[in-house]
């Protein structure tokens, strides 16, 4: 019975921290006013403050596979998407509150339906992994389908892995190494594998990713012209920059051996985790990022955090935006970087 009280309280916060900016951003689109205010807020000031005012709570050894709340994020997604671009393109709302509710929403995309996508691309359901997919089409980012899984788990903390950023490297930088490096790897995987199992080249999914995207945007022309057009792209653009923030952050220096011509194997000291409790729930506990490496399939609520891990100084979300500022990120992460590196 205790068991199960605790699953439902971890659960409920996870729902809760997720589900609140849903509400949020349908109000700022439909409103504008104090709701955007309300939206940018909470994605920043209000999580921030939580992550000092709750410790870190270790997760059961059993939990819920978490489905039902991931299946609800990506349909309120889907439904949030087109909703936030015709809101930005029409006139109801004033300039400020259009700045502010593509902010917003640009961190809640970015943020939290990337972390829920990229959980149900991991999922061996057909359904939700094609779920996930479209998820990422609609932030006009599908190759990351392909290039997470097949490239980025095969090849982290290596040269081999386009989303791996080395120590020194500004964000900048590998935000345009990793973009173009993951489309090109993740297509060149793809091919491998229908070669293996003989399957026709227009098998491979970046005919959809593609096809996805080029419709999508149409749609959005067609809903309401050029303007809509370019906000979507500029705003799937937005959620993609906090996508590659998050993995520039999660993988910064760390690197594995190389013996005899071969990597060791992945370890918890090759990826940065987050011990800050309420970004980690509103980001679906990507923040515990050693130990979705180590079992990629392991449901959200479940995942932990490794003794032996190396931990980030502050949330995750903060350390992206100090990522934007190269001197200051060196400056506290190289020293710690060099740590993990040389033990």
């Amino acid at each position: 019975m205790l068991i199960i009280r605790n699953m439902t309280k971890q659960m409920r916060l996870f729902a809760i921290a997720t589900l609140i900016p849903v509400g949020l951003l349908v109000l700022a689109a439909l409103l504008g006013g104090v709701w955007v205010l309300c939206a940018v807020l909470y994605l920043t000031a209000f999580t921030t403050a939580l992550d000092r005012m709750i410790d870190t709570i270790s997760p059961a050894s059993e939990f819920p596979s978490g489905d039902g709340l991931s299946i609800t994020l990506a349909c309120a997604h889907l439904a949030l998407m087109p909703l936030v671009v015709l809101a930005l393109a029409g006139d109801a709302l004033a300039p400020l509150e259009k700045a502010g509710l593509f902010f917003a929403a640009g961190l809640f995309f970015g943020q939290v339906s990337n972390a829920n996508a990229h959980e149900l691309i991991h999922r061996s359901t057909r359904g939700l992994h094609r779920l996930g997919m479209w998820v990422y089409i609609t932030m006009l980012f599908g190759h990351h389908t392909s290039a997470h899984v097949l490239v980025h788990h095969r090849h982290v903390a290596t040269p081999a892995d386009p989303n791996t950023s080395r120590r020194g490297e500004s964000f900048y930088r590998y935000a345009i190494r990793a973009w173009a490096g993951s489309f090109k790897q993740g297509y060149k995987a793809e091919a491998a594998r229908l070669t293996r199992i003989n399957r026709p080249a227009w098998r491979n999914p970046y005919v959809i990713y593609i096809g996805g995207a080029a419709l999508l945007i149409a749609l959005a022309f067609w809903a309401g012209g050029a303007k809509a057009a370019l906000l979507y792209i500029l705003l799937a653009g937005h959620a993609q920059t906090q996508l590659l923030m998050s993995d520039y952050v999660q993988h910064y220096g760390l690197e594995r051996a190389t013996k005899d011509g071969r990597p060791e194997p992945v370890s918890a000291k090759h990826s940065w985790n987050s011990p800050h409790y309420y970004s980690s729930a509103l980001m679906l506990n990507a923040t515990r990022h050693s130990d979705h490496h180590a079992h990629p399939a392991r449901p959200y609520p479940a995942l932990t955090l490794p003794q032996d891990a190396p931990m980030l100084p502050k949330p995750l979300p903060l350390m992206a935006s100090i990522a934007l500022i190269p001197p200051l990120w060196r400056r506290i992460m190289d020293p710690r970087t060099d740590r993990w590196r040389n033990a």
